[in-house]
């Protein structure tokens, strides 16, 4: 193979390489949106409404029962205690009900934490409706402070018929501000 073969076998291998780099970033870019229209097609997203539901008094469906379950998640980085105080409601769609969720934070310094929600299977989001939840806000605690939380909620009455028992998760993530941040000592 001559000089001149050589090096046009080369420049494919570069143009071939460069096209494959190019569709990487494209597809990364490309990922997020991919993300929730999958989620969406599969019913699987559980995103919950990030503002207060009205509760307009409807008529409550006392033929079914729903059942609720709550589990709470704590993000890495973050030393609050946080938990359901009541783990499982059973509710008739449109009947209005209220959980309370503990925190408390261990450490010696002021922290900020935002819970945030998701529900699976993911289609019961669009049913779960909060009127009141600590979700909607941040949430300040001192050094050794502690807090009970109430989560106020229904469940629409137009929830698939199919569906009679949904997870409602909340992740708590650290949200102090970095000029905030002091060293993080959990106190025993």
């Amino acid at each position: 193979m001559n000089k001149q073969q050589e090096r046009s076998k080369n420049n494919k291998m570069v143009v071939k390489l460069l096209a494959i780099v190019l569709g990487m970033f494209g597809f990364g870019f490309a990922l997020v949106p991919l993300y929730d229209v999958l989620c969406d097609a599969l019913g699987i997203n559980g995103k919950t409404s990030e503002t207060a539901a009205v509760y307009e008094s409807v008529e409550v469906d006392k033929s079914r029962l729903i059942t609720v379950d709550f589990i709470t998640r704590i993000n890495t980085g973050m030393p609050w205690e946080f938990k359901a105080e009541t783990r499982q409601v059973k509710v008739h769609p449109g009947e209005m009900s209220q959980v309370n969720f503990y925190v408390r934070n261990p450490a010696n310094s002021l922290i900020v934490g935002q819970a945030v929600p998701s529900v699976s299977p993911g289609p019961a989001a669009l049913y779960m409706n909060k009127t009141e939840c600590f979700c909607f806000e941040q949430q300040t605690l001192n050094a050794g402070e502690e807090v009970h939380m109430p989560m106020k909620f229904y469940v629409d009455p137009q929830l698939p018929k199919n569906i009679t028992y949904f997870t409602v998760q909340y992740t708590l993530y650290n949200v102090t501000p970095s000029s905030d941040i002091q060293e993080v000592v959990v106190m025993n």
